[in-house]
């Protein structure tokens, strides 16, 4: 059961972040914030797989990624229900635009910046807790790993104001792209997720 678990979260990692790409490209915000509300609980799901068949010496770089991966949950999480509920649903001051409409890029762009840098930690940990057993293991561990650079923009890029700037002009375009390429690059870790669950049903 832990492995079937683990394959359907990597699955809703594989779609949401899909869908995700998909709405970025044809500019559809709320169908955008409605995935990422979902691909949280598909990391969770994928990462506790790893977590759960790590070797006792690796358990605790696996058990940070598991913390990490919950921490991650909760900020993004919030970040999206916010969108899909007050921010969609009511009308805001301008203040509280500011503060939390996403394309404002104020605190709840920053807040879900952080969150995505603490995921990048988390796959980081995960992949570290991870011995590959066939060449694609080693290329998810590999994704996985290097995917741990992002927590380092997403978490001091917001500390030099330059998204605050942004917010005064433009379409989001290049925003908008940037979100593309990491759909790009951490689609194959949900591809690889599910292979290798797949492979430990057999």
């Amino acid at each position: 059961m832990d492995r079937a678990i683990a394959k359907v979260g990597s699955a809703v990692v594989t779609v949401t972040v899909f869908m995700f790409a998909l709405f970025l490209l044809i500019n559809y915000s709320l169908g955008g914030y409605f995935v990422c509300l979902i691909l949280p609980v598909g990391f969770i799901m994928m990462t506790a797989g790893f977590q759960g068949e790590c070797e006792s010496d690796r358990k605790v770089a696996a058990n940070i990624g598991m913390a990490l991966a919950a921490v991650y949950a909760v900020f993004i999480m919030l970040v999206y229900f916010t969108q899909l509920t007050t921010v969609n649903n009511e009308q805001l001051n301008e203040q509280a635009s500011k503060l939390l409409k996403f394309n404002s890029f104020g605190l709840i762009f920053n807040f879900d910046l952080l969150g995505y840098g603490v995921m990048a930690l988390s796959t980081f940990f995960t992949g570290l807790a991870m011995k590959p057993k066939s060449k694609a293991d080693k290329w998810l561990r590999a994704l996985m790993m290097i995917h741990g650079v992002f927590y380092l923009s997403c978490t001091f890029m917001p500390m030099t104001g330059m998204f605050s700037k942004m917010s005064s002009g433009g379409n989001g375009l290049g925003g908008r792209l940037a979100l593309v390429a990491w759909c790009v690059y951490f689609l194959p870790i949900g591809i690889l997720a599910f292979m290798h669950f797949g492979r430990q049903e057999k």
